[in-house]
């Protein structure tokens, strides 16, 4: 059986892959709105593994003879004016992410619990992988569908990015 502690961490961070995917969710809309249905379909993507990532956690802590509790959503706020801000925030959202579950191996190693230090190295990479993606995609934004000088959109740009995000 798993510490005390680190079943609240879990706990807590199933709450945050949760509003993860709700946020993304929000995401997704904003684009629809906008007739960008491939961003729509890469934030879509997004909430999915989010999903995936709290049904992880659920599944560690049954495995392990841990009540799993499910907590309310907490409504992130995802009002953007534009474009630049949705992928902003998305990437500092999964920087927040990362710190939350460097912070439940932090006490794992604390608590020398290397059974859940090993599970989190799995989440570790992800997330390095999910910051990577937030961070090519705010990029490619400025690189391709931002004139970085009046900050206007190009729409040709735009479009392209659209229909690879599609690809997804």
């Amino acid at each position: 059986m798993l510490e005390k502690n680190i079943c609240e961490l879990i706990n807590a961070q199933i709450n945050k892959e949760l509003e993860s995917a709700y946020l993304y969710l929000s995401f997704a809309n904003y684009y629809v709105e906008r007739g960008l249905v491939g961003f729509a379909h890469w934030f879509n993507v997004q909430a999915q593994e989010e999903v995936d990532h709290a049904k992880r956690f659920i599944g560690y802590l049954q495995d392990n003879s841990c009540a799993v509790r499910l907590m309310d959503i907490h409504i992130i706020d995802c009002d953007c004016d534009d474009d630049a801000e949705v992928l902003s925030k998305a990437l500092q959202h999964e920087k927040y992410v990362t710190a939350l579950i460097n912070n439940i191996y932090k006490k794992a190693i604390e608590l020398s619990d290397y059974r859940t230090k090993n599970f989190l190295e799995w989440f570790i990479a992800e997330q390095l992988e999910e910051e990577k993606n937030a961070q090519d995609l705010l990029d490619m934004y400025y690189r391709f569908a931002c004139d970085c000088a009046t900050g206007e959109c190009m729409g040709s740009g735009l479009f392209a990015i659209d229909r690879e995000l599609g690809k997804r």
